[in-house]
This record gives structure tokens, C-alpha cells and sequence, in this order.
């Protein structure tokens, strides 16, 4: 045990760190001053947050941590959206003395901030105490207001379209058939709309053309092409939809397709006919089907982040959508660019950048920091391509850093993709996702998607909600060294 002598020394090491780590923030503000200078005048405090936490997330703090809870003082978990508030009153209890607040951010003017955003981008939540929840609509929803005045009855308070599926007929008697039904019901539901972004999918070319599906084994070689070049018929060929993407592939480069479930390498690339080596096949039926997902999770792709067809959509959505979803943003330069292009519109639906690369990762202060010249925008944690781009190992850590991160910008977050995937389309969820619909408490917004039991998901979705969310003030987290944050200040 302790004697008190020692107990004094402890807290005297922790106040010379505390100290440390305020004067650190103090030069990460300035080191970081050009970046506040376009921001809305709205986001200052936050912006100034996030640079702070930030310069604490540069350093190992998880000794820092153990001696201040050891001693009943806070031990810094939970105070993303207040971090300066937080060390000046543990060093208040410590003995220490300010004449001066840079940024008089507490708990609960923190916590405000996010939750006003969040109201003011998905509506209040018509279910007590729980996220809000998006559902994607597709083609079937047009016409059908009684599955719609259902699905708000349930708990829906905003209503996702794609613009990657269909065309401005079907995405308009959608939005008709969800007015009709929110008018019917009273119940207010936002629009978000995404764009489609790069169409990274895969056409059957070569051998199974006709029936759009190939066999593809372990150890095989394939063939990976652009739309529109030569290749032999009679050999296994896929084309990725979007131009100029095979060209920039190199020996080494790993491509997965279907979300991960047939993993190659790149073995040679002549004139844009890339040859693959096939190495993992995880699907009981072993073979690739027309249509679906490529990733290239090594590839730096350069890729125009709005497409033609993306700029041709724009109208529509700035017209009858609340939300505008960024899809495969990679840095501050693609949010700048929508930025600029939504300015010629009168009215401007709030961007959500969806995070689904590993340059978005990387690159999440920066984003964030550009968004904050919109007085409101949100996050989404696009786990989906996330996952198969970062590795599934890494996606428990990297979803994490992405919600502690937005919510030191008091920037409202929407969590994406499977959520009760099973239980969508078979009735009955498993333990394990179960448990994730509970960690989706910790977002302001979760999205599901379209299936056949969509109610019954709907219903326990927010039956788990409000039993998880009386529980999530007990979770305390080391802070250990984020190369997330590390990388803000070096690229500075």
C-alpha cells in the first residue's frame, strides 16, 4: 500500500504531466492557427478541441491515466468533447490556479454542441433516449405508404437514397410515397441522399459472360480489365467498371472482390490487362458473381472524387434532400471540391463524409477540419468498404478512433452497414451482432438496410438501444499514442 509520501509523489508526477500536456496543446494551437481561418464562425470551439485533443492523443498517457483514477480523480475517459475543460480541473483539484480559460468548453456545453448538430441534421428521434435511424430505401418503397408509415410508427426518422441505383423517376415517387406517409403519420423524417461515387464493381467479360458469373479457385490465374479493352473470351476476364483504374495497379497490389471474399495479387500488369493470382476464396460457392464490389486496399488510386454522373445528380439532391453522403472521400481537397460545387445552389443539403478508406483514416482531422466551414455536417463510419479496405482485424480499433475523433469536432456520427444483417434476412440475429447494434448507441444515427424482416429489426434495434444505453457511462478507455493524430501535426 502506498504511504502518503509516496501517494504526494504520485500526484505531484501527475500534475508535472498534466502541465505538459496543456502547454502541448497550447503549441499544437499554434502550430495549427492557418488552418481556423475559413472556418464557420460556429465551429471555432470545436475545431479548437479537436486540435487540443489532438496534441493529447500524440502521447502515451495510459500511466497518467491509472495514477489519476488510482487517486479518484478522472482519468480523462469521456472527456473528448471538453479535453482542455477536463486537465484544468483536474489540476484545480491538484492545487494548480488559471486567471485564464482558453476555451471555456465543459461536459455539458460539449455534449450540447453534439446534440444540437444532431438535431439539426436528422431530426429528434421520436423513440426516447436512443440514436436516430436511417433505413435505405430502394425501388419496392415507391408507392408502398403502408411499409413506409410503418417504418416511421417503428422508429425511422430519416430515409436513405442511393443515387448509385435507379434513376430521378424512381428516387422521386420514393421521396412522394415517404411524404405522403410522414404526413399521414406526423411523423418529420429527413432525406439523405448519397452519391454515387467511383464504381469500383465487376463485369463478367471473358469465359461465363452469358450467365454474369465465373468458377474462381484458389491458385488460379485471372484476368483484370478496363471497360472497353481487348481480352480473350475464352479465358476467365473481369472488368472493373470505372476507367483508368487497371493502368494504375502494380506487381504486388492485393485485389479483393465481392466485400473481401475473393482475395488476389497482382502479378503482372501489361497496357492494362493486370494478371492475378487468385489466393483466398472464402465463399461456399466458388464463384464471382457480375456486379460486385472491388477493392484495391494498396492501391493509391487516383480517382476523380465526383463523378460526371455525380455532378449530373447534384440538382436533384440539392432540391429534395436534407443530407448529401460523400461517398470514397479520401482528403480535405474532395470535401473542398463538393464545397464548391454545392455554392451554386441555393439550397444546400448538410454533407456526411462517408469513411471508408484507409486514406479517409488517415486523413480524418484534416476532413473534418475542411468540413468545419459548413455550420453542420456529419460522419459516417461506411463500415462496409471500410472493413474490407483496413483489414477486419483492425476495424474494432479504427471504428473507435473514428467516433472519439468526431466527437473532439462535436461533429455527429452515422454507423453504417450489417447492422442485424441476420436478423434482416433471416428473421433471427446472432449473439455477435447483437452486440454490435449495442455499441451503435455510442453514434448519433444508425443506419440499416432494406430485408425482409426490416420492421422486426427496426424494433429490436431500438429495444436494444435504450437497454445498452443506460450502461455506456461505465466504459473507461486508455488513451495510448494515435498515429492518427500523430500524422495531423507532421503534415502540418
Amino acid at each position: 500500500m502506498n504511504t502518503s509520501g509516496q501517494q504526494q509523489g504520485d500526484l505531484n508526477a501527475a500534475k508535472i504531466q498534466l502541465l505538459y500536456l496543456l502547454q502541448k496543446m497550447d503549441d499544437a494551437l499554434i502550430k495549427s492557427s492557418g488552418v481556423f481561418k475559413h472556418l464557420h464562425p460556429s465551429q471555432l470551439s470545436s475545431a479548437y478541441n479537436l486540435v487540443q485533443y489532438l496534441a493529447l492523443r500524440s502521447e502515451d498517457v495510459r500511466n497518467l491515466q491509472d495514477q489519476l483514477h488510482m487517486h479518484g480523480l478522472s482519468s480523462l475517459a469521456s472527456s473528448e468533447s471538453h479535453i482542455r475543460y477536463q486537465l484544468q480541473s483536474i489540476l484545480t483539484w491538484l492545487g494548480e490556479t488559471f486567471t485564464s480559460v482558453h476555451q471555456h468548453l465543459d461536459y455539458y456545453t460539449g455534449r450540447q454542441l453534439i446534440e444540437e448538430r444532431a438535431i439539426g441534421l436528422f431530426g429528434k428521434s421520436h423513440v426516447e433516449s436512443i440514436p436516430s435511424i436511417m433505413v435505405t430505401f430502394d425501388r419496392e418503397f415507391a408507392g408502398n405508404v403502408i411499409l413506409i408509415k410503418k417504418l416511421l410508427e417503428t422508429g425511422m426518422n430519416v430515409a436513405r437514397i442511393n443515387t448509385a441505383h435507379d434513376d430521378a423517376g424512381i428516387w422521386s415517387a420514393m421521396i412522394t410515397t415517404l411524404k405522403q406517409a410522414s404526413q399521414s403519420t406526423g411523423i418529420e423524417c429527413k432525406i439523405f441522399m448519397d452519391l454515387a461515387g467511383p464504381k469500383l464493381r465487376s463485369s463478367v467479360v471473358g469465359k461465363g459472360h452469358s450467365s454474369g458469373k465465373v468458377a474462381v479457385f484458389e491458385g488460379q490465374q485471372i484476368y483484370l480489365t478496363g471497360p472497353g479493352a481487348g481480352y480473350d473470351p475464352l479465358k476467365v476476364v473481369i472488368s472493373c467498371d470505372e476507367p483508368g483504374v487497371v493502368t494504375q495497379l502494380k506487381n504486388g497490389d492485393r485485389v479483393l472482390f465481392d466485400d473481401g471474399m475473393i482475395e488476389s495479387v497482382v502479378e503482372d500488369n501489361d497496357a492494362g490487362m493486370a494478371l492475378l493470382r487468385v489466393n483466398r476464396v472464402s465463399s461456399k460457392k466458388q464463384q464471382l458473381k457480375e456486379g460486385k464490389g472491388i477493392n484495391f486496399p494498396d492501391s493509391a488510386l487516383q480517382l476523380a472524387s465526383l463523378s460526371a454522373y455525380d455532378i449530373k445528380t447534384l440538382p436533384f439532391i440539392c432540391e429534395n434532400a436534407d443530407l448529401i453522403g460523400y461517398s470514397f472521400v479520401r482528403d480535405a481537397g474532395d470535401v473542398k471540391l463538393l464545397q464548391d460545387k454545392l455554392s451554386a445552389f441555393k439550397k444546400r443539403p448538410a454533407i456526411t463524409l462517408k469513411i471508408e478508406t484507409p486514406d479517409a483514416v488517415k486523413n480524418l482531422p484534416s476532413l473534418l477540419l475542411q468540413g468545419m466551414q459548413e455550420s453542420v455536417f456529419a460522419v459516417m463510419i461506411a463500415r462496409g468498404d471500410l472493413a474490407v479496405e483496413i483489414g477486419f482485424e483492425r476495424m474494432s480499433e479504427i471504428q473507435e478512433e473514428i467516433l472519439w475523433i468526431s466527437e473532439a469536432a462535436h461533429v455527429p456520427v452515422i454507423w453504417a452497414t450489417q447492422v442485424l444483417e441476420t436478423l434482416n434476412k433471416s428473421g433471427i440475429a446472432t449473439r455477435s451482432e447483437v452486440t454490435d447494434a449495442a455499441y451503435a448507441g455510442r453514434s448519433e444515427c444508425v443506419m440499416i438496410n432494406k430485408g425482409d424482416y426490416i420492421i422486426n429489426v427496426i424494433r429490436s434495434l431500438v429495444d436494444i438501444l435504450q437497454r445498452s444505453g443506460m450502461h455506456h457511462a461505465k466504459k473507461r478507455y486508455t488513451f495510448r499514442p494515435m498515429n492518427i493524430a500523430s500524422n495531423f501535426f507532421d503534415s502540418l
